[in-house]
C-alpha cells in the first residue's frame, strides 16, 4: 500500500471512530509510519485516535504528536485531579491497598509506587485515564514479584499456544532474569498486542522488550 493510499485509509477510520472529532487530527504517512498531529478535547479521545490508527491495515509505526486542549468547563486544579484519582484507586479492588502513588502537575497525572502483576499496573492507569482535567498520564509503578526465570519462558510459551490470535511458531522468547524479550512476526497490531499481554501475564516479568515486526 502506498502512503496516500495509507493516509486516506487512515483519515477515513479517525472520522469513522464515534468516540473523537477527526476534523482537529492532521495525519501523514511515509514508509508505513503514521504521524497524527493536531489537538483534541481529552486524553481518552487522543487514546481513541491512537487505537483507530492501529486497526489501519498497512500501519508499521505511529508517532503520536496530538496535544490535548481541554476546554475550559473540563480544566481542573492540580490538587483536585490528585485527589479524585487517589480515591478511584482506592475504591479499585484489583489495586493493591495504599501500593500506589500520585502526583499530578499541569494535568499530567504521574503514577509509581510497587505491584506484584502488571494487571494491576494497568488497572491503576485505567482508573484515572477518564478522570475530567487529565490531559497525560505517566506510569511509573514497578513490578516486584518472586522472580523464577526457567519457568517464565514455559508459561509465555504455553499462553501463546492458547491463543486463537497468534501463530506461537512465528515468535522466539528470550528470558533474561525478570526481562523478556519478544521477536519474530506477527500480522497485525492486535497478534502483537497479543503476543506482549501473554508475556506480561506471567507472575515475575518485570520488563517485556517487543521486536516483533508487523509483516
Amino acid at each position: 500500500m502506498d502512503d496516500m493510499k495509507l493516509r486516506q485509509n487512515v483519515s477515513d477510520e479517525l472520522a469513522f471512530e464515534p468516540s473523537l472529532d477527526a476534523t482537529t487530527i492532521g495525519v501523514t504517512a511515509e514508509h508505513g509510519i503514521v504521524t497524527l498531529s493536531g489537538h483534541v478535547d481529552s486524553y481518552p479521545q487522543k487514546l481513541a485516535a491512537e487505537r483507530a490508527v492501529w486497526r489501519v491495515k498497512g500501519v508499521k509505526g505511529l508517532a503520536q504528536e496530538i496535544e490535548v486542549r481541554l476546554p475550559g468547563h473540563k480544566r481542573r486544579a492540580d490538587d483536585e485531579i490528585a485527589q479524585r484519582a487517589v480515591n478511584i484507586i482506592a475504591w479499585n479492588t484489583a489495586i493493591p491497598a495504599d501500593a500506589v502513588k500520585v502526583r499530578v502537575s499541569e494535568g499530567w497525572v504521574t503514577l509509581s509506587g510497587e505491584v506484584s502483576l502488571n494487571h494491576q499496573r494497568a488497572a491503576a492507569e485505567r482508573a484515572v485515564r477518564e478522570l475530567s482535567g487529565v490531559v497525560g498520564i505517566l506510569n511509573r509503578i514497578e513490578l516486584v514479584s518472586p522472580v523464577q526465570p526457567s519457568d517464565i519462558r514455559q508459561r509465555i510459551d504455553a499462553a501463546l499456544a492458547r491463543r486463537a490470535k497468534v501463530t506461537a511458531d512465528r515468535i522466539v522468547i528470550a528470558v533474561d532474569g525478570a526481562t523478556v524479550t519478544i521477536t519474530g512476526d506477527v500480522d497485525n497490531w492486535d497478534e502483537r498486542v497479543a503476543v506482549e499481554g501473554a508475556a506480561w501475564s506471567v507472575s515475575g516479568v518485570r520488563n517485556v522488550v517487543d521486536r516483533l515486526r508487523i509483516v
